[in-house]
């Protein structure tokens, strides 16, 4: 379909004949085991279906039948040119699913279908695209030894992978660690967050149908201190790929201690800052950014710029022009097709949101907009979009992860005092530099302590770049060919040669 086509679709009456399976994804089929659970909509509270709550026994079951695929090597023996065509048809069927896909993003976590369909899809499928074109783009190494010796550097499939994806971004988080751990050759069980199970539930029947042996993918939906425990505690679990909280990313590095020492990668929390200088010829154009940024997806984004750092000599008239930008992401249905905002994922993220604008106002900052729940009549969780001012760095909507829309304006006299606010933050994930004079351009980017710096421009994005962060942001990377470091083994085979 066309935008304007997509536009004129109810998609309302589409939603309302979406019947979500709930049923776990094990050995290449979907399995009722054990309990459920009800999920509902946060958009207004409807019943989605039941969920399989999976636990240790589903567990044991998923990595089983990972393990017996790996060992019997029915993916990981595939030439890496055989696995490019099964992951390049499996994103094919991503885009022809695409809008049973996107009602499922928007139904599960609240998030306005328009972007679910627009990018979150898309960029599932291109992910998935990218890896399987890539795989068999990447060489071993010949080590620079002796003339009476050959060494080889290889890189070899860990085994089984377990997979625990975060709600905000529930479809391509998935992808993220699909891609490269499938185009390695591994095995996966994929933990996706109870608030939103459904699409990573219907990835795994599009991989089975692209031709992925059986096996090789499982999904188990369920609780994290369940599931996603059991999962992370399983000895032959060989790695971790985690994106979420940063509390719960410390129970995996405990869990891996506990168990077999496994690899765990950290995709943790954010407290991106988003430095203006005065001598940014367009202020108007970096508050736009900085709303556009932090509001999409409701602020339930780990890199969103919830700090916005601006120099005193244009903070005023900036602040005025980001509470103008922020008046336009209203906090609508996300089936209405021109909804800025959803929904926030639940009534616990709500309340949590709604805490940290009680704190702000109690802590001293100026509330210039929103602060409120809005639509509660319509049974779902919505928050209008909130702007502070005169925030400290030490209030705690300053320093602790909102994942809501909420943005807090500081102010900086220099370019030291930016920096030292910026930087004086436990995360590290991603900022921004707004300046036209390239020398301080490249001097504060270099100076920040972030994964990325974006230079006059926020959230610019590709999959051949990478994805993630420093300090309690987490460790490794997500996305571009270094997220295959996390997936693969080197080996050294050593060739002796006989003079």
């Amino acid at each position: 379909m066309t935008s304007s086509i997509y536009a004129e679709t109810d998609w309302h009456a589409r939603a309302c004949r979406l019947r979500p399976d709930g049923r776990a994804f094990i050995a290449g089929e979907r399995q009722a085991l054990g309990a459920s659970f009800a999920k509902h909509s946060p958009l207004d509270g409807r019943l989605l279906g039941q969920v399989a709550r999976c636990g240790s026994a589903e567990v044991e079951l998923a990595v089983r039948s990972a393990r017996q695929a790996f060992d019997d090597a029915r993916w990981a023996r595939q030439a890496p040119a055989q696995r490019k065509v099964v992951l390049q048809r499996f994103a094919a069927l991503v885009l022809e699913a695409r809008e049973e896909l996107a009602l499922l993003e928007c139904l599960d976590m609240g998030k306005p279908l328009r972007n679910a369909l627009q990018v979150d899809v898309p960029a599932s499928a291109r992910c998935l695209a990218w890896y399987g074109e890539a795989i068999d783009k990447v060489y071993g190494e010949v080590a620079p030894t002796g003339v009476d010796a050959l060494a080889l550097i290889t890189r070899e499939a860990m085994g089984v992978i377990g997979c625990v994806v975060p709600w905000n971004y529930p479809l391509i988080m998935a992808c993220w660690k699909l891609g490269p751990a499938l185009a390695a050759g591994n095995s996966v069980v994929l933990k996706p967050s109870e608030k939103s199970p459904f699409s990573a539930l219907r990835l795994a029947e599009l991989a089975l149908q692209a031709g992925l042996p059986a096996g090789v993918l499982n999904v188990l939906p369920g609780y994290g201190h369940e599931a996603g425990e059991a999962l992370a505690l399983h000895p032959e679990v060989d790695a971790i790929g985690f994106t979420g909280s940063t509390r719960v990313g410390r129970c995996m590095l405990e869990y891996a201690g506990r168990s077999n020492l496994k690899r765990v990668y950290n995709e943790l929390g954010g407290k991106s800052a988003f430095l203006v200088f005065d001598d940014h010829a367009d202020p108007a154009a970096a508050a736009r950014a900085a709303a556009a940024s932090l509001f999409f997806n409701q602020g339930e984004s780990c890199n969103a710029p919830s700090r916005v750092l601006v120099q005193d000599s244009v903070a005023d008239a900036f602040t005025e022009q980001l509470v103008e930008a922020a008046r336009g992401f209203r906090a609508e249905n996300g089936l209405d097709w021109g909804a800025p905002m959803g929904a926030l994922v639940d009534e616990a993220q709500l309340k949590s949101v709604e805490s940290y604008v009680g704190a702000g106002l109690q802590e001293g900052a100026r509330l210039r907009l929103g602060g409120q729940r809005c639509h509660a009549e319509s049974g779902g969780s919505y928050m209008q979009a909130t702007v502070f001012d005169q925030v400290d760095n030490r209030m705690r909507i300053a320093r602790e992860e909102i994942f809501g829309p909420v943005i807090s304006v500081l102010r900086f006299k220099t370019e030291a005092e930016a920096i030292a606010i910026a930087n004086d933050s436990p995360y590290g994930l991603q900022a921004a530099v707004w300046s036209h004079n390239i020398n301080r351009a490249h001097r504060v980017a270099r100076a920040l302590r972030a994964g990325t710096v974006h230079v006059n421009q926020y959230d610019e994005d590709d999959i051949t770049v990478p994805f993630g962060g420093v300090k309690q942001s987490g460790n490794g990377r997500d996305k571009s060919l270094h997220a295959l470091d996390k997936y693969t083994e080197l080996k050294t085979t050593w060739i002796q040669i006989d003079a």
